[in-house]
């Protein structure tokens, strides 16, 4: 068991050993940082190699497995994390800041993602991913056409998201028979072992999932340069993934990105303001706003601008900041010094660009020493930064619109294409901007931040590139078409 306050020493996990390794990196507690989480063994580009190899090793065998077998292993990882989901939820509130309710409701999603696709093993079939038997256009000719897996599959996962992100990549691979090579995030070792250790005591065949961390640079790049590495999948910055893509690409790797938003929350004259700020607070500021679909972009209509402004910020000013573990607390601190540093030069640069601050922005001291700072809040215009690039923090600003036409056209007028929202009481223009809406996922009447883990997830432009993540449509990643001709 795991409990508060323990100091873990956690290793690699290759080809089923727990490995060492030659250096160590630390994980604090950001809510605390005289507090050490876990000391975590760093990987080399050797053991990266010798994951791979393993992986390339087992995929045979775990590819020919039956779909029963696959169900079990990923049900049995899914039931596991749901029993656990206080324990390492409080692992995950103490490692990435967020607060407690969410940390536990972000362990049980990835319960809950094992578990559909251990369903999804056994809809998918023996070819994992299911097929189809198609008439001919040539007498006495059978054509079938099924899906198989797709081979070694490298995850690089980020940091904001510890538990849910790596299971939503994880839980299909396996499904449809691939075998896998983990990469966390640095910011939260801790939680990639222990989802790591749950994995490895669920009956696969050894190297058939393999744990490596490491930095991107060393650990990363090799699973991004080898050979072997037959698909990747990678969330986190769009530089990164367009160097991923870049190299994966010119060796025809397969590749699944989703690289952020800059998403909006359009607010028409119409609208439940009581509501429309909830979806706004929930949107941009909790998780501390460090979240890929954010609603950093508040686009409010004239009509109702300064009154939804003046609720956004009494909202704002009522919102309790602290300790992650603390009971009643809205919003956690932000995941290190880093990132507080990054934050804190946006609010610099937003008031140097001429927006008007409206609220927060301050980095807070508490009882204990962590990455504190206020949910801030700026009016601005469509040519600032902090309306056009992600901060990936507790930063929001509102942009005003004339009218429903031009909330569109700011809602669109973005790099990216993730998700978007609208508050509206009007089913002609809910059903337009669903319609409109340049992104890839759309939300009426309910925050940007918040999405059901049996559908698919991702967006476009600069937001992603593959086919899309979770629910049935991640086959399409996680395994490739044959067609097969057969004379009757």
């Amino acid at each position: 068991m795991i409990h508060g306050e323990i100091h873990l020493h956690v290793r690699q996990y290759i080809n089923g050993r727990w490995e060492t390794s030659a250096t160590t990196g630390v994980s604090a507690n950001p809510s605390d940082t005289s507090e050490v989480v876990a000391e975590y063994a760093r990987a080399d580009r050797r053991q990266a190699e010798a994951a791979i190899r393993a992986a390339t090793e087992a995929f045979p065998h775990w590819s020919h497995s039956t779909p029963q077998r696959r169900a079990d292993v990923l049900d049995r990882i899914g039931a596991e994390l749901l029993a656990r989901k206080d324990e390492l939820g409080l692992l995950l509130a103490r490692e990435e800041g967020k607060t407690l309710p969410e940390a536990v409701a972000e362990v049980a999603r990835a319960g809950q993602i094992f578990k559909f696709f251990a369903g999804e093993a056994i809809r998918g079939g023996a070819g994992g991913g299911g097929g189809e038997n198609v008439a001919s256009v040539r007498a006495g000719v059978q054509v079938d056409v099924t899906r198989e897996p797709v081979g070694v599959v490298g995850l690089i996962t980020p940091w904001n998201s510890p538990f849910v992100i790596p299971a939503w990549k994880i839980a299909p691979a396996l499904a449809h028979g691939n075998s896998v090579v983990f990469k966390p995030a640095e910011l939260v070792p801790a939680c990639g072992w222990v989802l790591a250790e749950i994995i490895s005591r669920a009956a696969l065949p050894a190297g058939a999932f393999n744990l490596v961390m490491g930095s991107g640079r060393e650990v990363g790049q090799a699973l991004v340069d080898s050979a072997l590495v037959d698909a990747l999948s990678f969330t986190g910055s769009v530089a990164n993934g367009e160097r991923i893509l870049q190299t994966a690409a010119a060796r025809r790797a397969k590749v699944q990105l989703e690289t952020g938003g800059k998403n909006a929350l359009v607010v028409l004259a119409d609208a439940d303001l009581d509501r429309a700020v909830d979806c706004a607070v929930q949107g941009a500021y909790f998780s501390a706003g460090q979240r890929c679909t954010a609603s950093s972009r508040l686009i409010v209509e004239a009509a109702v601008h300064d009154a939804f402004v003046a609720k956004l910020r009494q909202r704002l000013k009522g919102l309790k900041i602290g300790h992650a573990l603390e009971r009643g607390i809205d919003i956690g601190p932000v995941a290190d010094e880093e990132r507080l540093a990054q934050n804190l030069a946006w609010v610099g640069i937003a008031r140097e660009e001429g927006a008007e601050h409206v609220w927060g922005g301050e980095a807070l001291e508490r009882a204990t020493r962590g990455h504190y700072m206020s949910p801030a809040l700026f009016l601005a215009k469509p040519s600032h930064r902090i309306a056009r690039e992600e901060v990936f923090g507790p930063l929001a600003c509102v942009l005003r619109a004339d009218d429903y036409d031009e909330a569109l056209a700011l809602c669109n007028d973005t790099p990216f294409g993730l998700c978007a929202g609208i508050c509206t009481n009007s089913l002609k223009h809910a059903m337009h901007f669903r319609r409109h809406a340049v992104v890839g996922m759309t939300m009426v009447n309910l925050p940007t931040a918040g999405v059901d883990f049996h559908v698919p997830f991702g967006g476009r432009k600069g937001s992603g590139y593959g086919p899309r993540e979770q629910g049935r449509h991640a086959a399409e990643f996680y395994t490739t078409v044959k067609t097969g001709y057969m004379l009757a």
